[in-house]
């Protein structure tokens, strides 16, 4: 049963979170020049200085898989933002009275590894409270009664167990995976958890059909059997062996096999049950089959339409929560002014899968058509950084470029220009200059 296991929903939750790669934040706008803006230095110095080009991952990986993620914005001890990814195993969050984006509370339980105690962080938008206990299984809700055992705790250099948070809001930002399916949250493979269930099923049937269905079974009619003297068992004449021949001198005795099993049905039914597991995650066809023979580029991208309409959805929603945990970013090194700045918006990869001859395409339509030389470049998949680096490159070009134009002075240009033009004098001229023209 073990070896029976296909885990087909890994490819579920890994196809949209390797296109969902955030390139950078921007405030709206123009810089004035009618050109978009480009990303904020500030915010790219802070994503960058966490890591979060790889903890992002996490972060998304974490909500579809595990329905919802965190976010943690705390500051340092140098005074900068440092974001960390929590897990719902450890954080929950408590919303205001009647509102879905407001935190009332936030609560973080760990174990520390150097003590074996566990530690738990509450958040409230007035106050920070730490707690410790010796417990292995420790609660800690609402009633009073839950909180026996556990006890005040005290950070580093420092004698108080409650302080005041200088945010005012509570630092945990959610990443909330399908809440139009489910408030708290609905995993991206749950959907299809009894088509796994189905095809692992299939696949245990299919190997017992193979481990005992492999050698043929044989059988022999009109052979005359013994018996055991003294227990009056029937002695096995052959054995089934597949080196061993079976021969008799009885001309009367047939020999004959089962047929093989046909494994073609089992087959066809874990085949079926991946297409219905393709069909409801939307996951294109090829990513599972892994079979692709003489398919056009048209046909591939109308089998992703689905998987990219799915990933777009997800930005959409882990967006706003990027966003969100920016503008504490900015509010822990007092930027007040970006920190409530509500044009902030994040700059996604783009999830489709496009060839470099068609984005070079696009991108000569569409500077006939207009559209700005920065756009342009973010279209056709460069990071912020990378076209950062490009404007300055393509400035240097521009000062260093060669002039077309014929560097001669113009008078000399229209002497020659004359000359040209004026019939000539086919006698030699003592003391003229060649380049004067010869008067008729």
């Amino acid at each position: 049963m073990r070896d029976a296991r296909t885990n087909w929903t890994s490819l579920v939750l890994d196809s949209p979170v390797e296109r969902l790669g955030v390139d950078g934040f921007r405030f709206g706008g123009s810089d004035g020049d009618g050109d978009s803006v480009k990303a904020d230095d500030d915010a790219h110095r802070i994503w960058r200085e966490n890591g979060m080009k790889a903890e992002s991952g996490l972060v998304h990986y974490g909500a579809l898989s595990q329905r919802r993620a965190f976010v943690l914005v705390e500051r340092g001890d140098d005074g900068r933002p440092v974001l960390t990814h929590e897990t719902p195993r450890q954080v929950a969050v408590e919303h205001a009275q009647g509102s879905r984006r407001k935190l009332a509370a936030g609560l973080k339980l760990w174990r520390d590894d150097w003590t074996g105690h566990t530690r738990a962080t509450l958040w409230t938008p007035e106050t920070i409270y730490n707690f410790v206990t010796k417990s292995q299984a420790p609660t800690f809700s609402g009633n009073a009664a839950s909180l026996r055992g556990w006890d005040a705790f005290a950070l580093p250099n420092s004698t108080e167990t409650e302080t005041p948070n200088a945010l005012s809001v509570v630092p945990l930002v959610p990443f909330i995976n399908r809440r139009n399916r489910r408030p708290e949250g609905f995993a991206e493979h749950e959907d299809v958890l009894s088509v796994q269930n189905r095809i692992n099923l299939s696949l245990i049937n299919l190997i017992a059909a193979m481990k005992y269905g492999a050698f043929r079974q044989r059988w022999a009619a009109g052979l005359q059997v013994d018996e055991d003297p003294v227990t009056g068992a029937k002695i096995q004449p052959f054995q089934l062996d597949i080196r061993k021949l079976w021969t008799t001198d009885d001309t009367e005795v047939k020999f004959g096999e089962f047929a093989a099993t046909d494994l073609a049905p089992y087959v066809r039914a874990v085949e079926a049950a991946v297409q219905d597991l393709a069909a409801i995650s939307r996951t294109p066809p090829h990513y599972l089959i892994g079979a692709v023979v003489n398919v056009s580029g048209d046909a591939l991208k109308a089998a992703e339409t689905g998987l990219v309409a799915k990933v777009k959805d997800r930005q959409a929603g882990f967006g706003e929560s990027w966003e969100n945990v920016m503008r504490l970013a900015f509010r822990v090194i007092g930027d007040t002014a970006k920190a409530e700045a509500y044009d902030l918006e994040t700059v996604w990869r783009d999830p489709e899968s496009r060839t470099v001859s068609e984005l070079a395409d696009a991108a000569v339509k569409k500077s006939s058509a207009g559209v700005p030389w920065r756009q342009r470049m973010e279209d056709m998949g460069y990071t912020p950084s990378q076209i950062s680096r490009m404007e300055i490159d393509r400035a240097s070009d521009a000062m260093n470029a060669t002039p077309t134009t014929d560097p001669q002075p113009a008078s000399l240009q229209a002497a020659r220009d004359a000359r040209q033009q004026t019939p000539q004098d086919p006698r030699p001229v003592i003391g003229r200059s060649v380049d004067e023209p010869v008067a008729a």
